[in-house]
């Protein structure tokens, strides 16, 4: 089954579309992808991960044409980011 795997970092972005066994997990798309090398800032085991949009655990079957997302943490609280932009509307 065909599936793709994106990722973003602060100034660049990928998005890969590979072949996977069918009844693959979202890890093992993550790690046939190679993304895991070319970006080895990523870390399965503290950042989030998704398919179309939804959180999903790891372990979590995949269908075909899915999109897994690998999510980058937060670096900023978005209400202290709003609340800074409003007080500088000011």
């Amino acid at each position: 089954m065909n599936v793709g795997i994106c990722y973003a970092d602060s100034d660049r972005q990928l998005w890969l579309r590979l072949e996977v066994p069918d009844g693959s997990s979202v890890e093992q798309a993550i790690r046939q992808s190679g993304i895991l090398e070319r970006f080895p800032e990523i870390d399965l085991e503290s950042q989030k991960v998704g398919v179309f949009g939804k959180f999903a655990k790891l372990d979590a079957a995949l269908n075909d044409g899915d999109r897994v997302e690998i999510y980058r943490p937060i670096v900023a609280d978005p209400k202290t980011v709003r609340r800074r932009r409003v007080e500088r509307e000011d």
